[in-house]
């Protein structure tokens, strides 16, 4: 998503915190309608089968609480069962969110490579080119002298030597590409032909 070699952005301890009371507070300010939430998000970052079914399960059963709830008489003995059952589900996954979102900052490892790691570190590699093959591409270069008749005066003589030019290869990748395209086109000219 950040590309390669890329990190993600870094959460400050603000914005960890302004996260944890948002989605804690949605349980218990809804009066349980939307305490799923804070079990999705348990699930997420946990990854546990247990944790799936708590989330999957808190949704139905708050609705049927906030249905039975509405729609039994006040003074119905189901009907206070019900808030019951609806306001110790969203105090439930309140408590169960900020006991594991708080464990889970506490042991999760420093995001981003360590110094050790940095160093270790190597991009993959790719294959080199292959060298241009005879008889492809611009004919070999003639010396001026052989394709003039005049007399090419030598160069003066330099006591120091210019500095060398380091060579500047293609990047292998773009070769790489380059011949997979070519690869492609072959195939699909065989295959054209064919028909």
């Amino acid at each position: 998503m950040y590309g390669h070699g890329a990190q993600p952005p870094t959460r400050t301890s603000g914005t960890v915190i302004f996260l944890r009371v948002l989605i804690a507070a949605t349980g218990v300010l809804s009066c349980g309608m939307l305490a799923c939430l804070p079990l999705c998000r348990v699930a997420m970052l946990r990854g546990k089968a247990r944790d799936w079914v708590l989330a999957s399960v808190s949704l139905p059963l708050s609705i049927a609480c906030f249905a039975a709830v509405g729609v039994l008489p006040e003074d119905d003995l189901w009907s206070d069962i019900a808030l019951c059952a609806l306001l110790l589900l969203a105090a439930y996954s309140t408590v169960y969110f900020l006991v594991v979102d708080i464990t889970q900052h506490r042991t999760a490892p420093p995001v981003g490579p360590t110094p050790s790691q940095a160093t270790a570190y190597a991009p993959p590699s790719y294959p080199a080119p292959a060298p241009p093959q005879p008889g492809y591409g611009y004919p070999p270069a003639q010396p001026y002298a052989a394709t003039h008749s005049t007399p090419v005066p030598p160069a003066p003589y330099s006591p120091v030597p210019p500095p060398p030019q380091p060579p500047h290869p293609a990047p292998a990748r773009i070769d790489q590409v380059r011949a997979e395209l070519d690869e492609l086109s072959d195939y699909l000219r065989k295959h054209e032909d064919g028909r």
